[in-house]
């Protein structure tokens, strides 16, 4: 065989080679980093946050926007799942298990903020400790580059740093002394109306309203 052609097919051989190596590493890198973004709602307070990373879930709950509907009336949100990954994917994982629904919203300040997410709001018993209440589990703030808490934006409520679990606010106001300790992770993008409606309702004690301000679903949109 003329060695020129025997050469040929060498580096021909060669560049497969290198080529299905790179692919391989390549996929394999991928799946790790989808794997990194998934939060489980089982995991407990006491667990370590870094055992989320071993946590096999599909990517489908970084979805973009989602309908919350209150006795108020109907507002759509948009998440930010390439600035809060984690924040996102546990706000739609509690949705599509129902967490929040029949929850109240137990904070009402206005040109402040609108604040649920707690289920003991369910029991009219335990009002006392409304603000209190979470999923069972604790995570990490994500403070990103574009953390803006500004008017209509949805951010997560905490106890202090990395205490994120279900509780979250709307911000009536732009409230941007909150941006360094209160991850942002959605906008409302729809039914503003009905936000501005809410902050007017009349409040008592520990600003929690006198009337129910009710989220009755939220539904994820696929």
């Amino acid at each position: 065989m003329n060695k020129y052609i025997q050469l040929f097919i060498i580096a021909f051989v060669f560049i497969l080679i290198v080529l299905s190596f790179f692919l391989v590493k390549h996929t394999g890198d991928m799946t790790y980093q989808v794997n990194t973004n998934i939060i489980d709602n089982n995991v407990k307070k006491s667990d370590n946050i870094d055992n989320m990373n071993d946590i096999s879930k599909t990517d489908d709950t970084f979805t973009q926007q989602a309908k919350v509907t209150t006795n108020y009336g109907v507002f759509t949100i948009e998440f930010f799942p390439e600035l809060a990954p984690k924040t996102v994917s546990n706000f739609i994982n509690l949705s599509k298990e129902g967490f929040y629904d029949g929850i109240r919203f137990h904070r009402i300040i206005n040109d402040f903020v609108i604040q649920g997410g707690d289920p003991q709001t369910k029991d009219l018993s335990k009002e006392n400790l409304w603000g209190t209440g979470g999923p069972g589990y604790q995570f990490e703030d994500e403070i990103h580059t574009k953390n803006n808490n500004l008017k209509y934006t949805l951010s997560m409520a905490n106890s202090g740093p990395n205490t994120n679990g279900s509780q979250f606010f709307i911000n009536v106001a732009n409230n941007n002394f909150l941006d360094t300790k209160h991850t942002v992770f959605a906008s409302v993008v729809s039914g503003k109306d009905v936000i501005d409606s809410i902050t007017l309702v009349e409040t008592k004690e520990r600003d929690i309203p006198v009337s129910e301000v009710l989220i009755e679903k939220i539904e994820i949109i696929e």
